[in-house]
C-alpha cells in the first residue's frame, strides 16, 4: 500500500491521558458515498481540513463535558480521518454521535448501575436510549466507520493484519493498515481453522460479528488497526516488542497444521497478555 498523504500524527508531548483506547477503523473510497456527502468529503480533503486523533479526543471530550450532563453529543460530526492511498482519496467518518449511542450501551453491561448512576444521570441515559432509537428509525443501514476496544485490543481484531503491516514509531503511533480484501482473506481462512478446531469458538463467534461488519464496507476499503491511548498506557519496552498480530498468527497456523499444544500455548500467552491491560481498567 503506497501513502501518499496522511492526516497530522499527535505529538507525544500533547498526547492525552485517557481515555487508554484503541480503535478499528475503515477508510472508504469517495465512491463509496452517495451525494451529497460524497461532495462534502471531496471538498473537505481539498481544504486540508482532516483533523488528527488528538483533535477527535478533544472535540469529543468537550461535547461531553456539560452542564446538563448529555449522553451522547447533541450534533453528529462532519468530520474525518482521510488518507489518500495509490492515488484514491479514502475516508473514514468519525460518527461520534453514533458511537456514542453504541459506547452507552455496552457501559450497561461493563458497569453496575449505581456507578452509571454517578457518572451519568438515569434521565440523561433514557434520552439518549430514545434518540438512538428515532435514529435508526430513519437510518436503519446506519454503521460506524470506527469501533473501540477501551484498555484493550480485542484479539480477533489481530486476525485481519499481518506482523509485516505493523508501523511503529515511538511516542507517536503503534498501527497496522491493510486492504479490505486482505483483511476478509484473513478473517475467512482463520475462521475456517478455528471452526475445525474445539476450545475456540468465542474466537470464532467474534470473527464472525467482525466479518458482518466489514462486509458492510467497498471492497476498496482500508483496514486500520491503531493502538491509539495504549500507546501512552504501556512501557515503551513492552511496544516495542509487541508482536500480537504475528502471534496469533503463528498460534493459528499451528492450529491448522495440527499442533493443537503449540496452538494452545500461542493463544493462552497472548490472552494472559491482554488479560492483564484489561485488568488495569478497573485498578486504583
Amino acid at each position: 500500500m503506497s501513502e501518499s498523504s496522511d492526516a497530522p500524527l499527535p505529538s507525544a508531548r500533547s498526547a492525552p491521558t485517557v481515555p487508554y483506547a484503541s480503535y478499528l477503523r475503515v477508510y472508504e473510497p469517495l465512491t463509496a458515498f452517495a451525494e451529497p456527502e460524497r461532495t462534502h468529503w471531496s471538498d473537505y480533503a481539498r481544504r486540508g481540513a482532516a483533523p488528527s486523533a488528538q483533535d477527535e479526543l478533544r472535540r469529543s471530550l468537550t461535547d461531553l463535558v456539560r452542564v446538563p450532563v448529555v449522553g451522547v453529543p447533541e450534533h453528529e460530526s462532519a468530520d474525518a480521518f482521510t488518507v489518500v492511498v495509490d492515488g484514491v482519496l479514502l475516508v473514514c467518518p468519525w460518527r461520534t454521535r453514533l458511537r456514542g449511542w453504541l459506547a452507552l450501551e455496552e457501559l450497561v453491561e461493563w458497569f453496575p448501575r449505581p456507578v452509571l448512576d454517578a457518572a451519568l444521570p438515569p434521565g440523561a441515559r433514557r434520552q439518549a436510549a430514545e434518540d438512538y432509537e428515532r435514529w435508526r428509525e430513519r437510518n436503519p443501514d446506519g454503521r460506524p466507520w470506527i469501533r473501540t476496544g477501551v484498555w484493550q485490543i480485542p484479539l480477533r481484531w489481530f486476525v485481519l493484519v499481518a506482523d509485516e503491516e505493523r508501523d511503529y514509531v515511538p511516542g507517536e503511533r503503534l498501527r497496522y493498515r491493510t486492504p479490505m480484501v486482505q483483511a476478509r482473506r484473513r478473517l475467512a481462512r482463520a475462521l475456517r481453522t478455528l471452526r475445525a478446531a474445539e476450545g475456540y469458538g468465542m474466537l470464532a463467534d467474534g470473527l464472525v460479528e467482525v466479518g458482518s461488519w466489514l462486509e458492510e464496507f467497498h471492497p476498496r476499503s482500508m483496514v486500520e488497526l491503531d493502538y491509539g491511548g495504549l500507546l501512552h498506557a504501556l512501557p515503551a519496552d513492552r511496544l516495542a516488542a509487541d508482536r500480537s498480530a504475528g502471534d496469533l498468527a503463528a498460534g493459528i497456523a499451528a492450529l491448522r497444521a495440527g499442533d493443537t499444544e503449540g496452538a494452545t500455548e500461542a493463544y493462552g500467552e497472548l490472552a494472559e497478555r491482554w488479560r492483564a491491560v484489561r485488568e488495569r481498567l478497573f485498578a486504583n
